[in-house]
């Protein structure tokens, strides 16, 4: 396992990033310590969690493994804030009440005395920018929080955060976590040149597009049970559509004339982005995260990745992500 910076920062994390979304949920405890087990065997450092992920099972499932394999000072802990977790009206949000609230709740459940990457999960539309820049600069100058950065923001308001944040000299974002796969390069037109401008790192969800990638959704049959377009609507309005089928269709082939799968072609087309940082892969079971994590031995030329079939440059399909997700 290879390690790159976080952006201009001086934290290090490994190529790719373990996502724990699915602990708890999908999968139970020793199906998750599997997981991880394994990600750290191969050499992984960076975990990331978020508070709202199976309303704080998934932090307390990775606190206790933490605890128990006595790890914490070898791991790079990222967790993330804005979702509802309570029926308060300020259980959510980046208010910096909320804010408060959620950096002690995670720490707890964390079992741990500091996070080191904490990440807004999205936009706040009825909170002012400065104040949540303002309540996440104190994190780190109390030492509850080590480093900042976000999720889900559009170019502007990224870039906005980040001019207040240097206006008034205050710890900016290292980070950002955006969609990025096969079918949606919609960041490709304005936040992975921003990013690169300005030395913010690239973390990618959705790498396989909610399991599309894998081929396991065909054309005319049932949705299997369980798998996550079949679970949850956002993912089957965000990709189930004609063009991404065919487009699934020929991408399956192209992995079958490489000899891999299609999960390790869906990674290895992303990790020959020369501006993502690293991608995030989560799993169900132990074979699924194998499966995937071997990704990692293939590498494209620019000319092989441009024959992959995908969207065209600069596109998504389905619904805009930015504003619909769980994750």
């Amino acid at each position: 396992m290879d390690y790159v910076r976080l952006g201009c920062s001086g934290l290090k994390v490994s190529r790719i990033c373990l996502g724990t979304m699915t602990f708890g949920r999908e999968a139970d405890e020793a199906t998750s310590f599997k997981i991880m087990d394994r990600y750290v065997e191969l050499g992984g450092n960076f975990l990331d969690t978020a508070d709202v992920y199976s309303t704080g099972k998934s932090e307390e499932v990775v606190g206790r493994w933490l605890k128990q394999r006595d790890l914490r000072d070898d791991i790079v802990l990222a967790t993330k804030v804005y979702g509802a977790m309570g029926k308060g009206p300020n259980d959510q949000g980046l208010s910096r009440l909320h804010i408060q609230h959620a950096v002690e709740a995670s720490l707890r459940r964390l079992q741990t005395k500091a996070i080191d990457l904490y990440q807004i999960h999205r936009w706040d539309p009825n909170t002012p920018p400065e104040e949540t820049l303002q309540a996440l600069n104190d994190l780190i100058r109390q030492t509850r929080v080590q480093c900042i950065g976000c999720s889900n923001l559009t170019a502007w308001q990224l870039s906005k955060s980040l001019h207040i944040s240097d206006q008034h000299h205050w710890s900016r974002f290292i980070s950002i976590q955006p969609v990025y796969n096969a079918l949606n390069r919609s960041i490709e037109t304005e936040i992975l040149p921003l990013c690169q401008d300005q030395g913010i790192g690239v973390i990618i969800y959705n790498p396989l597009a909610g399991g599309m990638l894998t081929g396991k959704y065909r054309r005319g049959e049932k949705l299997p049970s369980g798998a996550r377009l079949e679970a949850f609507k956002m993912y089957h309005t965000r990709y189930f559509t004609d063009e991404a089928l065919s487009i699934v269709e020929r991408f399956v082939e192209t992995a079958k004339k490489k000899t891999c799968t299609p999960a390790q072609l869906a990674l290895a087309w992303i990790l020959s982005e020369p501006r993502v940082t690293c991608p995030i892969i989560g799993a169900r079971n132990l074979e699924q995260f194998n499966d995937t994590i071997k990704g990692l031995e293939i590498t494209l030329s620019p000319e092989e990745r441009a024959a992959v079939p995908a969207v065209p440059s600069s596109r998504w399909i389905g619904k805009d992500p930015v504003y619909d997700r769980e994750d």
